[in-house]
């Protein structure tokens, strides 16, 4: 690869396939994508189920896809919107990259510090055998925290930047959790843009 993805960066992390471009978008495009989608997306807060308990999910977020199909995790079920012509843009340009097409984005909004992800991994059924997810990072770097399921030892932690691309791909639903913690600092907005291909 040339230009600015020359600098794809390998996690090298046992019983996974992750890719870090922290240079996808320069600053001005990624700025360009965050203030329309933070503007003209109908962000929704949904009630979720976890363990038997349900409560207000910790962030605000919506569903496009391009084939009518719904995706669903903690008991919610969620149906597409038609892609924007910005999704579209974005998603052009990581199928670029990834040489896939992928069907459906799940974006997520955090508001603020307290807005966060707990530790899961990406592995509904709809999302086939070895999921491939790529998420685009626009406004506020956040740090992205993985852990091993099996060997506890194993975590690394990551700062997405904005305008950042991160790829999970191969047996890394399987193996690993993720998240993006809470945090204390005084932070602004980030929308985090999921790609994924619903079967």
């Amino acid at each position: 690869m040339n230009g600015l993805f020359s600098d794809e960066i390998h996690l090298n992390l046992p019983d996974s396939d992750i890719i870090y471009y922290p240079n996808f978008m320069d600053q001005e495009e990624a700025d360009g994508y965050f203030n329309v989608l933070r503007k003209e997306t109908p962000w929704q807060q949904d009630d979720i189920t976890v363990f038997g308990k349900t409560y207000a999910q910790p962030r605000l977020t919506a569903l496009y896809g391009n084939n009518g199909k719904p995706y669903s995790y903690s008991n919610l079920i969620m149906k597409p919107y038609a892609f924007t012509a910005e999704l579209l843009g974005v998603k052009k340009k990581v199928e670029k990259i990834t040489n896939l097409t992928f069907t459906t984005c799940l974006l997520n909004l955090y508001r603020n510090g307290q807005d966060s992800n707990g530790w899961h991994a990406d592995n509904e059924k709809e999302l086939g055998e070895n999921p491939i997810i790529a998420s685009v990072t626009l406004g506020q770097e956040r740090f992205f925290h993985l852990k091993h399921r099996e060997n506890k030892s194993l975590k690394k932690k990551i700062l997405l930047k904005h305008g950042s691309l991160l790829i999970m791909k191969g047996s890394t639903q399987k193996h690993w959790l993720h998240q993006i913690p809470k945090t204390a600092k005084d932070v602004d907005e980030r929308i985090n843009l999921t790609f994924r291909i619903v079967i």
